[in-house]
Protein backbone atom coordinates (compact mmCIF):
# COMPACT_ATOMS: atom_id res chain seq x y z
CA UNK A 1 0.00 0.00 0.00
CA UNK A 2 0.92 3.29 -0.74
CA UNK A 3 0.99 5.71 2.09
CA UNK A 4 1.75 9.70 3.20
CA UNK A 5 4.23 10.16 5.58
CA UNK A 6 7.07 11.82 7.71
CA UNK A 7 10.83 10.85 6.91
CA UNK A 8 12.42 12.05 9.32
CA UNK A 9 15.93 14.17 9.15
CA UNK A 10 18.01 16.79 11.27
CA UNK A 11 19.89 16.13 13.68
CA UNK A 12 19.89 15.10 17.47
CA UNK A 13 17.41 17.02 19.46
CA UNK A 14 16.75 19.32 16.39
CA UNK A 15 14.28 16.99 14.26
CA UNK A 16 13.37 17.73 10.79
CA UNK A 17 10.37 16.03 8.77
CA UNK A 18 10.09 15.55 5.44
CA UNK A 19 6.66 14.38 4.14
CA UNK A 20 6.82 11.92 1.31
CA UNK A 21 4.97 9.29 -0.51
CA UNK A 22 6.29 5.76 0.31
CA UNK A 23 5.78 2.07 0.09
CA UNK A 24 4.62 1.39 3.19
CA UNK A 25 7.18 -1.93 3.64
CA UNK A 26 10.05 0.64 3.39
CA UNK A 27 11.85 1.86 6.30
CA UNK A 28 10.53 4.98 7.89
CA UNK A 29 13.76 6.64 6.71
CA UNK A 30 14.32 4.59 3.67
CA UNK A 31 13.27 5.03 -0.11
CA UNK A 32 10.47 6.81 -0.97
CA UNK A 33 8.58 7.46 -4.51
CA UNK A 34 8.17 11.64 -4.10
CA UNK A 35 8.77 14.54 -1.34
CA UNK A 36 5.88 16.42 -0.95
CA UNK A 37 6.79 19.03 1.53
CA UNK A 38 8.49 19.48 4.52
CA UNK A 39 7.66 19.70 8.83
CA UNK A 40 9.84 21.24 11.27
CA UNK A 41 8.68 21.36 14.83
CA UNK A 42 11.61 23.82 16.41
CA UNK A 43 11.13 26.52 13.71
CA UNK A 44 11.05 30.10 15.24
CA UNK A 45 8.57 32.78 13.86
CA UNK A 46 10.44 33.90 10.99
CA UNK A 47 11.11 30.52 9.70
CA UNK A 48 8.50 28.35 7.59
CA UNK A 49 7.11 25.21 9.84
CA UNK A 50 5.40 23.21 7.75
CA UNK A 51 4.83 22.87 3.32
CA UNK A 52 2.74 21.07 1.26
CA UNK A 53 2.94 20.97 -2.40
CA UNK A 54 -0.99 20.58 -2.38
CA UNK A 55 -1.59 19.62 -6.09
CA UNK A 56 0.47 16.45 -5.51
CA UNK A 57 -0.73 15.48 -1.96
CA UNK A 58 -4.49 15.58 -3.93
CA UNK A 59 -3.01 13.28 -6.55
CA UNK A 60 -1.89 10.73 -4.41
CA UNK A 61 -5.01 10.66 -2.07
CA UNK A 62 -6.72 10.39 -5.67
CA UNK A 63 -5.27 7.25 -6.50
CA UNK A 64 -5.62 5.62 -2.98
CA UNK A 65 -2.63 6.32 -1.26
CA UNK A 66 -2.95 6.31 2.75
CA UNK A 67 -2.68 9.30 5.20
CA UNK A 68 -0.81 9.13 8.40
CA UNK A 69 -2.45 10.49 11.61
CA UNK A 70 0.40 12.80 11.43
CA UNK A 71 0.04 14.35 8.32
CA UNK A 72 -3.50 14.53 8.37
CA UNK A 73 -3.59 16.49 11.32
CA UNK A 74 -0.43 18.83 9.46
CA UNK A 75 -2.94 19.00 6.88
CA UNK A 76 -6.13 20.10 8.78
CA UNK A 77 -3.48 22.86 10.67
CA UNK A 78 -2.70 24.11 7.11
CA UNK A 79 -5.81 24.39 5.84
CA UNK A 80 -6.91 26.41 9.05
CA UNK A 81 -4.18 29.12 8.22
Amino acid sequence: MVVIRLARGGSKNRPFYNIVVTDSRNRRDGRFIERLGFYNPVANDKQERVRFTMDRVNYWIGVGAQVSDCVTRLLKEQAAA
